[in-house]
């Protein structure tokens, strides 16, 4: 008798697929730890051919085009794919019209601007100018830094830019730093002894910013924790508010360099003159730094972030709970990978909700 033949044939073993980023595991208790530490959500980057969900965009880009490219998608992607907001098309008429919008033009300087019919030519002007875009929900900020300390190391606020939504000058000033100089930067800044004869005291930029955040009725009170206040958007903004010696609260900054999808693989953080390349096409930080410049682009790129539609399906952007701590193990492993994922929250919060109106109060009778 064969002896081979009376082996009796093993079953394949069953394998446990995750519903967002197809990882394949042999036992459901892996695949429920997965879920539980992967924060899957449809907020995250998908692929637009077979939707598998990246932690990032720069993950995205790999899956579409780095080596180990899947080859059905990365051949769609070659075809019908935008190379900026990785978003894949139904034809290559659509995405030649999806391009000529995706692609933007590098801002002008900040040499004559206009706000409220006022020419700006980079002076403390603006501080006596008030700030009226009440419809405005954010504001972009970028300081210039020179060089204080024995080998001109440490970073001092030597000017301060702030722009709107439309892109309008709400400040531009000089700073006098606290500290004194001993290295301007002249080579980036441009700046130099002349430019900050004038200056305007820190602590005058302090106030006037914000004035601009907060509606005048809260200056200088407790501030409050809602609509009152505006988003504030920058790159690195613990950085610049540090230097301005300033607080804002955590909730209302919109960080271009701490947003999770922005962000390498291994959560280090990209140069903005990267990320505006890359996602919107144009080159910035070519010569001497202008921060009309750096403000407009920051502000292009997050408003670009909050457009993202991203069909919710029940997967909220707000974390009030963490979910898979409201279930017993038990009930988990008896879930298919379907249910885990319906269950999956953000470790974060998506800005595509700030560009969804807020609810209006209810006003009782």
């Amino acid at each position: 008798m064969d002896v081979e033949a009376q082996q009796p044939t093993k079953a394949p073993a069953t394998r446990h697929k995750c519903s967002a980023c197809y990882k394949q595991f042999t036992k459901k208790e892996h695949l429920v730890e997965h879920m539980k530490i992967s924060y899957h959500s449809p907020h995250q980057p998908q692929c637009g051919v077979c939707r598998k969900h990246c932690k990032s965009f720069e993950s995205l880009r790999e899956h579409l085009t780095g080596k180990l490219a899947k080859t059905s998608c990365s051949t769609v992607y070659s075809q019908l794919g935008c190379n900026l907001c990785l978003k894949v098309f139904e034809s290559p008429t659509s995405l030649s019209n999806h391009k000529g919008i995706c692609c933007l033009s590098a801002p002008g300087s900040l040499a004559t601007k206009m706000l409220n019919g006022r020419e700006v030519r980079n002076d403390s002007q603006l501080l006596n100018i008030k700030y009226t875009g009440e419809g405005t929900r954010a504001v972009a900020i970028d300081c210039e830094m020179v060089g204080g300390g024995s080998d001109g190391s440490v970073d001092l606020c030597a000017r301060v830019c702030l722009v709107d939504e439309d892109e309008n000058v709400i400040l531009c000033t000089y700073v006098q730093p606290q500290s004194p100089i001993t290295n301007y930067r002249h080579e980036i800044t441009g700046l130099t002894a002349e430019h900050l004869k004038d200056a305007v005291p820190v602590k005058q930029v302090q106030n006037k910013i914000l004035e601009i955040l907060y509606t005048r009725e809260f200056v200088g009170r407790q501030q409050p924790a809602d609509t009152m206040a505006r988003l504030l958007v920058g790159h690195d903004l613990k950085h610049d508010l540090d230097c301005l010696r300033m607080d804002y609260p955590r909730h209302l900054l919109r960080d271009t360099a701490k947003y999770r999808p922005l962000m390498k693989t291994n959560l280090v953080s990209h140069s903005l003159k990267y990320l505006i390349r890359t996602y919107l096409g144009y080159d910035i930080q070519k010569g001497i730094h202008d921060p009309y410049e750096d403000c407009v682009s920051v502000m292009r790129l997050y408003k670009r972030l909050c457009a993202q539609d991203h069909q919710m399906d029940g997967n909220g952007t707000e974390i009030f709970d963490y979910s898979f701590d409201l279930w017993k193990h038990e009930e988990l492993q008896k879930m298919t990978p379907d249910e885990l994922y319906k269950i999956s929250k953000l470790d974060y919060i998506c800005w595509c909700s700030d560009s969804k109106p807020a609810k209006q109060p209810c006003h009782s009778s």
